[in-house]
Formats: structure tokens, sequence, C-alpha cells
């Protein structure tokens, strides 16, 4: 393993023991739950969308490490952004979990790039994806109403 990579191991696992935004998704308008029915992971993911940004998001859900991180490092990224960054943002999120591990995360991911290597296991690519699946429900959800 690079030390790139264990670095990145690392932040995973720290995010997964300290998780940034989790609390209350029921106290946000906008709400959406997804399901890993092949693992049991799950995530309910809460925003609040003031003049097109995401001023408001919270989450609570269980599941691996690989899930709960990922809702925890998307949730520091993308608290404050405008609806069209953060869609921007889930875009290229799961363009790189296609990948396989070949796309080149650009700095928009921040920390999120830290799942590239996951992305070369298939079946750990729901998990990663979830929380940013909810999050897309949600930002559409808040566009339409």
């Amino acid at each position: 393993m690079s030390g790139l990579e264990a670095m990145y191991q690392e932040l995973i696992l720290d995010h997964a023991k300290t998780p940034e935004g989790k609390g209350d998704p029921t106290a946000h308008p906008f709400t959406h739950h997804e399901l890993n029915p092949s693992c049991g992971d799950e995530i309910t993911l809460g925003i609040t969308v003031t003049d097109g940004e995401i001023s408001g998001l919270a989450w609570d859900g269980q599941g691996c490490s690989i899930s709960m991180s990922s809702a925890s490092i998307m949730s520091d990224l993308l608290g404050g952004a405008t609806r069209d960054e953060a869609l921007a943002t889930i875009e290229e999120f799961r363009e790189m979990m296609r990948s396989r591990g070949k796309f080149e995360p650009s700095d928009r991911l921040g920390d999120a790039a830290a799942f590239q290597n996951t992305a070369k296991y298939v079946m750990r690519v729901k998990c990663a994806m979830l929380a940013w699946v909810a999050l897309e429900a949600d930002l559409k959800a808040s566009q339409a109403a």
C-alpha cells in the first residue's frame, strides 16, 4: 500500500469514527432515504436550501465504514455549497466511482478523493455512493419545490 493509500485509508476510518454532519435529518424540509440491499447499509439525509445554497444538512444511518465516512466527508465538503456546485461535485464523484480507480479526481472533490481506490471494488461503490445519491435526490426535490 502506498503512502497516499494509507493516508486515505486513515482519513476514511477517522470519518467513520467521528462523522461530520450526523444528526436529525427530519429537521430539514427535504429528506431522502437510501438503502443498499446487498449489504444493509442505509442512510437518511435531510437538507435545507436557502437561495439556491445548502444552508443545512444532516444525516443518520448505519453501515460499513465506507458508507458512513462517505456521508461524513460529503457533508463536510458540500455543506454551504450552491445547488449547482453540489450537483457538479456529485457527478464528478459518480464518475470517479464508476472508473474502477482510473479517474483522476480534481480538487473539487477534496477529501472525497480518498474513495478513488474504493472504486476498484464493485461491491463497495454503492456503499460510497449512498449519501451522494440521497443528497442528489434532495437537491432535485428542493429545485422542484
